[in-house]
């Protein structure tokens, strides 16, 4: 992906960013005061999907490449109750400030209170393209969920400027990213475009070796949220700023709440 943008030379600058994946001091203390983060991962059928976590400050317990999180996904969410003993990329990110973590690794166990992931990248990312905002509210019973295949939710997505995107890679792991912008419904697929970044191409890079993805649009002002599962291309001839765009085509869809 680097290569074929032309970036290689500096994305390799950043390379040193991704060891070693300690969770000490600043990243540490940031982690501990965080009330939200979205993790990706796959279901029990071996779906891929991207949901949010929430909890008080300190439900994000991180020492050394170990990172506690202490919640579970709720009753309805397709990650609910999801296996240990595989990859899963987490962001934590606060908008208020606009900062972010991410968290890359093997997902060691997994309860229906508690998820533990060891580390294998951690690296912060710079604040562009995210929104200042306070947090969806949280909710304390199941919400109503709604299941179909193909597309749900076409209204929040075409209300929505910030999302997250979900991809894995089959030798180095699962991935969670934060998108800012919007996404573009056209018949059954979507589109966004790819802005420009850090030249990393965590996600586009992934996209390239596998076509799997996920997507998580929430409502921030109900806490719905809408995931979605399938699998994405990247557009190397699309009218945007950069001449890229990824076109998403959705699998199955999943709406907690009401949005």
């Amino acid at each position: 992906m680097q290569r074929r943008a032309g970036v290689q030379h500096d994305a390799s600058r950043l390379e040193g960013m991704l060891r070693p994946p300690l969770l000490d001091g600043g990243a540490q203390n940031f982690l501990a005061q965080r009330q939200f983060a979205v993790i990706t991962g796959r279901d029990a059928e071996g779906r891929l999907w991207t949901s949010p976590l929430r909890g008080p400050a300190g439900f994000l317990d991180a020492a050394g490449t170990t990172l506690t999180v202490h919640a579970g996904l709720p009753e309805g969410d397709p990650l609910h109750l999801m296996p240990a003993d595989q990859p899963a990329g987490l962001i934590v990110i606060e908008f208020a400030i606009r900062r972010r973590v991410r968290v890359n690794g093997t997902l060691t166990a997994s309860t229906p209170n508690t998820l533990v992931l060891t580390a294998e990248q951690a690296y912060g990312n710079c604040p562009q393209y995210i929104h200042p905002r306070p947090l969806p509210p949280a909710t304390s019973t199941p919400a109503e969920t709604r299941t179909a295949d193909g597309l749900l939710g076409r209204a929040l997505i075409e209300r929505s400027d910030t999302f997250f995107l979900g991809t894995t890679h089959h030798e180095r792991g699962a991935d969670t990213s934060h998108k800012g912008g919007t996404v573009h419904v056209d018949g059954d697929e979507l589109w966004w475009a790819d802005k420009p970044g850090n030249n990393m191409f965590n996600s586009l890079g992934n996209l390239v070796a596998d076509p799997e993805a996920a997507l998580l649009f929430v409502d921030f002002s109900t806490g719905a949220s809408l995931h979605l599962s399938g699998t994405a291309t990247i557009d190397w001839d699309a009218p945007t700023e950069t001449g890229r765009a990824v076109r998403f085509t959705p699998v199955r869809s999943i709406l907690t709440g009401s949005a």
